[in-house]
């Protein structure tokens, strides 16, 4: 009981410890991992306000040009051509989308993009824009909008004065697609709000004009008047995102929340349920907000290192104590038995000179002791080398198991072929009957390599996969029962030609598991009023990485319940007592499991048992995890 006790509380010790040093890790990896972000952010923040707000004071110089101020006095064609080719040639110095002048009425009269008929707004009121009714009422404004062309930009506007009065309105836009450079600075999937909370800007393209928060419709009206989005709906942000802003810094954080598997596939995670950090900026001046989702997944894996490393390190401690203390024990207890027999040698010398007899009698007993614990020695070994034998024994027993059970197929096979072969021979069919004792050869060989694990106890024979043709081991698997076929009256549906699907395997032990499938479908429909074998190859479209299933469905009775969930236990048969040994599906899947294939069972709509084999294409990858081999 105490012994017991001990055990859990050492088991607790380190339970304990590698979550708390969890804890530790993820908390220091996440705090590591948000100052690195904030510096990225920050230098992002830094090129957006760089990139777009240098050009925000061009609006308010326009007006130094006396071509302008004369334009909005005397819009005749002369003015407006002059102050085109000074717009443009403004335009050109400065790199931005377009720049163009409009009277108090919302009129463009001039623009710099006069030969870009998609994108000029020449001759168009654009009354009904922002940046036109904030200039208009004297005061210099700045937003995102979708553009003519559905042309996404920032407006920066300015009024143009004549002494107090408001002449015009000077607006420039600038283009945002060299934002779409800055992306992989950021490492992750990043994106830019507007003051309406609506993405405009995103690495993820899916995730442009949604909106972060539902609009009240008074704002989607405003919005849709003023044409801010064009004609986009736009929609919620398929992420739902928890976030607390700081009231003096302006920085957000927060994390994803919601439904974790539709988020995984948005954020390009496989698999992963580490979460995701969510980090964010105010640009100054711009009513903009950048967010950016950083993976906590090597955050989490390297805090489930520590949290083991520190685990085992505990485990290791308390080993290390309690082979000191087994061995302070065991110091204590030969210091005993010496002073014991210390003890005992000068009982016996004080004997000696009393009886000389009882010193005889007693040495004649200490003799036959010592050849008692030498027996006792021997007898020891000898049981220690019977319960060795008896380990390699039962080793040799399941060996042998699986052996016989495999060397029925060939010698079936073998036994159909050389009856085939006399047949041929007997006709003078020379050429058939030679490559059906070929075939012999090649199956004595098979069985030769199958009896190969017998030599060692220690080794099992391994399977040496390669480039292989599933549709011509099917048709070598199908040759072997082509006299049962015959006799049986059933008819082969062979949907899997030659040279058309090729897998990756050992031809050899596919060969093995077809053959094993063939015959159990035969056996199923040996009742059968219609006997009917289906073999139907394909490839799912989606599977990761690519393999080719097939499948091979008879028109038996089919499975039950029971069958279904049992079929894959070894020494479980669906067949008569003294057929079979019950552990022909349990190694067909261990062998399909060998090349990273799988083998499953289920009931055919039409009626039978479909046996579905799946097998990969190309060779596995060694690098990422493999999965665990299906349990017996």
């Amino acid at each position: 009981m105490l012994r017991a006790l001990l055990t859990l509380a050492a088991v607790l010790l380190m339970v304990l410890v590698g979550m708390g040093v969890y804890q530790r890790s993820f908390k220091t990896g996440t705090a590591s991992l948000r100052e690195a972000s904030n510096a990225r952010l920050d230098l992002f923040a830094t090129v957006v306000e760089a990139r777009v707000r240098r050009l925000e004071p061009v609006p308010a110089t326009i007006q130094l040009n006396p071509l302008v101020v004369r334009l909005l006095a005397d819009p005749s064609t002369s003015n407006v051509t002059t102050a085109n080719d000074y717009l443009a040639r403004l335009n050109a110095h400065l790199g931005s989308a377009a720049v163009f002048v409009l009277d108090v009425r919302g009129t463009v009269l001039a623009t710099s993009n006069l030969t870009q008929p998609d994108d000029s707004l020449w001759g168009e009121s654009v009354s009904y824009r922002p940046y036109y009714l904030e200039a208009l009422a004297g005061r210099a404004t700045r937003h995102f909008a979708i553009g003519s062309g559905n042309q996404a930009g920032y407006f920066a506007s300015h009024p143009i004065y004549d002494g107090s009065r408001i002449l015009g309105v000077a607006v420039i836009k600038i283009g945002l697609d060299a934002l779409e450079q800055t992306w992989p600075m950021l490492a992750a999937p990043t994106l830019v709000a507007d003051a309406n909370h609506v993405v405009i800007l995103s690495s993820q393209p899916g995730w442009r004009f949604t909106s972060l928060a539902p609009l009240p419709v008074e704002r989607r009206v405003d919005l849709q008047l003023a044409r801010t989005y064009g004609s986009l709906r736009l929609p919620l942000f398929p992420i739902d995102v928890t976030l607390t802003v700081d009231d003096d810094t302006q920085e957000a954080q927060g994390f994803v929340s919601g439904d974790v598997a539709r988020h995984r596939t948005e954020l390009g995670e496989r698999g992963s349920q580490a979460g995701h950090l969510v980090l964010g900026r105010s640009l100054d001046g711009m009513d903009w907000r950048v967010l950016i989702f950083i993976s906590l997944s090597g955050v989490r894996h390297q805090a489930l290192l520590d949290g083991v490393g520190a685990g085992v390190s505990v485990a290791l401690l308390i080993m290390l104590v309690l082979y000191w203390s087994q061995r302070r024990r065991i110091e204590k207890q030969k210091l005993l038995a010496k002073q014991m027999l210390e003890q005992a040698n000068a009982d016996l010398e004080h004997q000696v000179s009393l009886r000389t007899q009882e010193l005889t009698d007693a040495n004649a007993q200490l003799r036959r002791e010592v050849a008692e614990r030498e027996q006792t020695e021997i007898t020891l070994r000898a049981a220690q080398d019977e319960l060795v034998h008896a380990g390699k024994m039962a080793v040799l027993g399941q060996l042998a198991a699986s052996i016989t059970h495999e060397l029925t197929q060939p010698l079936g096979g073998i036994r159909t072929l050389a009856g085939n072969s006399a047949e041929f021979m007997r006709r003078g069919n020379l050429a058939v009957a030679q490559e059906n004792l070929s075939i012999v050869a090649r199956l004595v060989d098979q069985m030769a390599h199958i009896i190969t694990p017998l030599k060692s106890f220690s080794r099992k024979s391994s399977a040496a996969p390669g480039v292989a043709d599933m549709g011509r081991v099917v048709e070598q698997a199908l040759f072997l029962f082509q006299l049962r076929l015959r006799q049986d009256q059933v008819r082969v549906v062979n949907l899997c030609p030659p040279g058309q699907w090729l897998v990756w395997c050992d031809a050899n032990r596919l060969e093995q598991v077809l053959v094993n499938l063939i015959g159990n479908a035969l056996d199923a429909m040996r009742e059968a009023p219609e006997r009917v074998l289906t073999l139907t190859p394909q490839q799912p479209p989606d599977a990761t990485p690519p393999v080719v299933s097939l499948s091979v469905a008879d028109s038996g009775k089919g499975l039950s319940d029971t069958d279904l969930k049992r079929l894959f236990e070894p020494f479980y048969t669906t067949k008569p007592s003294g057929v079979g040994l019950g552990l022909g599906l349990a190694i067909c899947r261990d062998l399909v499991a060998e090349f990273h294939g799988d083998l499953v069972a289920h009931n055919h709509p039409g009626g039978g048992a479909c046996f579905v084999l799946t097998v990969p294409v190309n060779p596995p990858d060694t690098t990422a995890p493999q999965p665990a081999p299906p349990s017996p």
